[in-house]
């Protein structure tokens, strides 16, 4: 190996810890859950995207079991060579049902679903037009087409539609709008309706990332489309959420975007199928979302409710409805100091700093989760003040 090259790497390294900004990963022994164990401790958890609590469900730990007793471990190929089982459609056709959709597509993961979406529908005759605060994913989708690409300001509906324009005013063939539904370093809500009315008076597709809203937003938790009323063309998400926390993402959508993506996207050309277990706890994922009133209601009256209380503590929060609630810290060391004292307190979060957000914008970012009992959240509101006297961030 290169030593020039090793010194190179070893040099960002270390400027990255100087910064502040190494990010260290903490080793859970238990299931994911409200309740984890780390470094022999049972921590409150207060940062995974478990917001139904069903990562370690009974009924999904059986149904992958079981399957795996029926169908095997893995499926040691592709889809389109033999590596397609028939609960792969029996999954993708129960995902387009919940959706409202002609027809899903599974994907490894929802990285993929992006990343493998915009190059088979889209040309250089075509022109995407990508919110700023958009996943990574997505941006990275758009980087791999040759289509033009246009980026307006987040939610900024005047600059969307002056991006609109100037597509149009250049000869674009076709245009696609993307954005996620839930910009998940803040927990905002996309502005569907309105970004609907404005492709219907260009004449453009609508494509909604919904990772952080599918399984409990709007009614059943058929996302933010459903949440706002509003009709989207392009779905992408995710089974690593709500829907059971594992891996696995898809795209659904018209008949013939779906066929396509069989034909051309190269994430799913090319990568194994999903495992048969992983299937088999994503369909009974679905049955318990589609009867999951009750833990959707838990989760938004425990949102509501810690919201309220980190307002009365006087920590600065960004503004939302989303299980998503930032307390926003500003400089990256503060944000991992904060994290540090928190877990000594018996609740683990994780700080974020650039460059997962801006500078200057670094933040705990909390979310909250329907397995959260109201005794949770109060012994994690005190071990807030607590964590935020300490550190200075609370007087």
């Amino acid at each position: 190996m290169s030593q020039a090259f090793l010194s190179r790497l070893t040099e960002t390294l270390a400027q990255i810890e100087a910064d502040g900004l190494t990010k260290r990963e903490r080793l859970i022994a238990s299931p994911q859950g409200g309740h984890i164990t780390v470094q022999g401790r049972e921590v409150i958890n207060l940062c995974a995207n478990n917001y139904l609590g069903l990562a370690d469900h009974p009924a999904l730990i059986a149904a992958a079991r079981d399957e795996m007793e029926t169908r095997g471990f893995g499926m040691a190929s592709v889809r389109f060579i033999c590596g397609t089982q028939d609960i792969h459609r029996e999954l993708e056709t129960a995902l387009a049902r919940f959706l409202g959709m002609e027809d899903s597509i599974l994907f490894a993961a929802c990285f993929d679903a992006n990343g493998g979406l915009f190059e088979p529908l889209l040309g250089e005759e075509d022109a995407v037009i990508s919110d700023a605060l958009n996943h990574a994913s997505i941006i990275d989708g758009i980087r791999l087409c040759k289509a033009r690409r246009y980026r307006y300001a987040n939610s900024d509906m005047a600059d969307l539609e002056a991006q609109l324009q100037k597509a149009r005013a250049e000869g674009a063939r076709s245009i696609m709008i993307a954005t996620d539904g839930v910009f998940s370093m803040d927990g905002y809500l996309a502005k569907l309706p309105e970004i609907r009315a404005l492709a219907d008076r260009y004449d453009a597709v609508v494509m909604v990332d919904d990772c952080h809203a599918t399984g409990f937003m709007g009614p059943q938790g058929r996302g933010t489309p459903a949440h706002a009323n509003t009709r989207v063309d392009i779905l992408t998400g995710t089974l690593g959420k709500a829907l059971g926390g594992a891996i696995g993402g898809y795209v659904a959508g018209p008949q013939p975007v779906i066929d396509l993506l069989r034909q051309r996207a190269r994430p799913y050309l090319f990568s194994n199928s999903l495992p048969p277990a992983i299937v088999a706890a994503g369909l009974a994922a679905l049955k318990l979302v589609e009867q999951g009133d009750d833990l959707r209601a838990r989760l938004f009256e425990n949102a509501r409710y810690w919201r309220a209380g980190l307002e009365a503590l006087g920590f600065d929060l960004l503004p939302g409805e989303h299980p998503i609630i930032p307390v926003m810290l500003g400089e990256a060391r503060l944000a991992q100091e904060m994290a540090a004292r928190l877990f000594e307190e018996g609740v683990h979060v994780s700080g974020f700093f650039f460059p997962v957000v801006p500078h200057g914008r670094a933040r705990i970012r909390t979310q909250m989760n329907a397995a959260l009992t109201r005794a949770d959240l109060d012994t994690a509101l005190a071990a807030f003040a607590a964590a935020g006297k300490a550190t200075g961030v609370l007087q």
